[in-house]
């Protein structure tokens, strides 16, 4: 425990210190950017502005010797005092930007990348968001003319001033919504999210920027990192092809370079990278969250794209990503971890070159369909067949309302909060996997419940005793309402999850191939179907006692395979830990891994089976 504590703290001061360092990052492009309203030609036009320039370089000066090592201490400092002294010699606006923008490169230079969210609001909802936090002070428009601006000192910003930005980063507006600025009105909206901070930074960012340029064709291979850390005027000058026009357009509308950017792999790789960079500044626990952000968020929704092209591609990156989070959270494993991490980006691109160099063919892509659904999907149609069979023989087909009520409110609930997670929430991988994890967990203990009762009726005059004594009273709501939760539970934690692979799936495929792709769905609609089909037709000619047998050892199967499947989804969420087994075992149709933590809580289900099987046995035989 105290261990924990100290790490904990630790990693408080290492995030403070990089909220510190992005401060100092935000007041030097600050005076960049204001300087010019302070100072012209030598002579100072609005004192208070110019107060404010000597206030923010005098604080960046005072705070870069506690904030630094000596290595990179001497030349910042030296910069900084440079900047404090042609503030006062009230030099040229360019030469104050020369010297401001150097401090901020030194300063990002030692800081990890920032982790973007993978898309942002839509446009409606970000202008809302304006519209309700900034437009008092920011006005309707952004042009700094709310109905509060005409008491403010200084004035609040006008985003539609060009000059002012061309020199004003992406960051650095992000930084000041999060963060606010020191003897300013500006406040810090901590009560928003990270996801709707940054979506803010790019709108506000965008009203000074119009294009007249057909905007249908996107460019790639732009740095996302380095498109948001510079301003306009830095990636004009340093970054080869990017002009005025491009930045008009970019500016304009950055949905189109966001979306262009965030494919699956872009996102592993870009999370990686910010990892690696955190495990180097010591935050290893920040560095742990990105490396299991990596695999959740990028590579797990590409699976199973790459599972129709390279199987065992597949499953050599699933394994170095594991052993990437047995590492990066270990003090000294710097060796380890640049093996592993240079094999997972050879990968990658291994991994990017199959799925980019030409879309899925028909076959793969009709497969990868098909599988995904009868993956997905047969496991929570297990459950909801089973309790309509076990209704149906106990001639409560009046309840069979209760079971089909639970998965249909679990369709519309999981494909209802995948469009919400796409336009106003941000849910993570690591959430997912905590929401999937909890319900199969759930879904796992009531299966084992139930079969157990089941098991308890395998005698056909106990059912019949049973039948007389209890089923009018004890099936009554409370009970059916529990069918309905059981089903719900099991059809949701499916549903989320599958629109999610079919989303990313179709971005595999051409337009032409959609229909293929519907067609592998309806494929395994059709063999899920015949399944149903099959098991309530058989199970219930089965004699009673058989029925019961033959539909306690499902249940128990099922509730073996979602155990194994809970575990699993939340060891990638980082919640359990993960210790291998002497062998590797992978066989996720059963929910069958390779660690010890899945191995004993699947042995659990079973051993609490077997154990109520010898005690019932026991007080059989005591009773004779």
């Amino acid at each position: 425990m105290l261990s924990f504590c100290f790490f904990s703290q630790q990693a408080l001061a290492q995030s403070s210190e990089t909220a510190q360092l992005r401060q100092l990052a935000q007041l030097a492009e600050y005076i960049a950017v204001d300087y010019v309203a302070a100072v012209e030609n030598g002579e100072v036009v609005n004192e208070d502005e110019y107060q404010e320039m000597l206030e923010f370089s005098s604080i960046i000066v005072s705070k870069v010797s506690s904030q630094f090592g000596a290595e990179h201490e001497t030349t910042i400092l030296s910069q900084s005092l440079a900047l404090e002294q042609a503030i006062i010699a009230k030099s040229s606006i360019s030469h104050i930007r020369q010297l401001s923008g150097s401090i901020r490169g030194q300063i990002l230079a030692v800081l990890p990348e920032s982790l973007l969210p993978a898309r942002l609001l839509s446009e409606q909802s970000t202008q809302a968001l304006f519209q309700e936090n900034c437009s008092s002070c920011h006005g309707v428009m952004g042009k700094g003319d709310g109905v509060l601006a005409q008491d403010l000192s200084p004035e609040p910003t006008n985003f539609t001033d060009k000059e002012r930005a061309m020199n004003r980063s992406l960051l650095g507006l992000f930084d000041a919504i999060s963060n606010g600025l020191d003897d300013t009105a500006m406040p810090a909206f901590t009560q928003l999210k990270e996801h709707q901070r940054w979506s803010l930074a790019f709108y506000v960012g965008s009203l000074a920027f119009k294009t007249e340029t057909n905007t249908s064709q996107r460019l790639k291979n732009i740095d996302l990192q380095k498109w948001i850390n510079l301003n306009p005027s830095q990636l004009i000058n340093n970054v080869a092809n990017i002009d005025v026009d491009f930045i008009d357009t970019y500016r304009a509308t950055p949905k189109l370079l966001f979306n262009e950017q965030q494919s699956p792999i872009t996102i592993a790789k870009s999370q990686l990278n910010a990892a690696l960079n955190a495990y180097y500044n010591n935050d290893y626990q920040k560095a742990n969250t990105l490396a299991v952000s990596a695999y959740l968020d990028g590579f797990e929704l590409i699976e199973h794209s790459l599972d129709a092209r390279d199987e065992v591609l597949r499953k050599r990156i699933e394994v170095n990503f594991i052993n990437l989070r047995h590492v990066i959270s270990v003090v000294g494993e710097e060796t380890s971890l640049l093996k592993i991490s240079a094999e997972i980006f050879e990968q990658l691109d291994e991994a990017e070159q199959l799925l980019t160099g030409s879309a899925l063919s028909s076959s793969a892509l009709f497969t990868a369909s098909l599988v995904i659904l009868l993956r997905e999907g047969l496991e929570a149609l297990l459950v909801v067949i089973a309790l309509m069979t076990v209704l149906i023989r106990t001639n409560r087909r009046d309840a069979l309302k209760y079971v089909h009520l639970g998965w249909l409110l679990a369709l519309i609930a999981g494909v209802g909060t995948w469009a919400v997670a796409q336009t106003v929430i941000d849910i993570s991988g690591a959430s997912r996997e905590v929401m999937e994890g909890v319900a199969a967990m759930l879904a796992a203990i009531m299966l084992l419940y139930v079969g157990i009762w089941m098991h308890s009726k395998t005698n056909a005059d106990q059912w019949q005793a049973y039948i007389q004594k209890h089923i009018n009273t004890q099936l009554r709501s409370g009970t059916l309402w529990g069918l309905t939760l059981l089903a719900f539970i099991a059809v949701y934690r499916e549903v989320f999850e599958t629109v999610l692979f079919y989303q990313s799936l179709l971005t595999q495929a051409e337009p032409s191939q959609f229909s293929v792709a519907v067609t592998g769905f309806m494929a395994g609609v059709v063999i899920l179907t015949v399944i149903a089909w099959v098991i309530l037709k058989y199970s219930i000619k089965l004699p009673i006692a058989r029925f019961f047998a033959a539909t306690t050892y499902l249940l128990l199967a099922l509730a073996f395979i979602l155990m194994g499947k809970a575990i699993s989804a939340l060891q990638e969420a980082a919640l359990i830990s993960i210790s291998p087994l002497p062998i590797h075992l992978d066989i996720p149709w059963i929910g069958v891994g390779s660690s010890w933590q899945g191995a004993f809580a699947q042995i659990a289900v079973i051993l609490a089976f077997v154990l109520y099987r010898i005690a019932t046995k026991q007080k059989t035989m005591i009773s004779k």
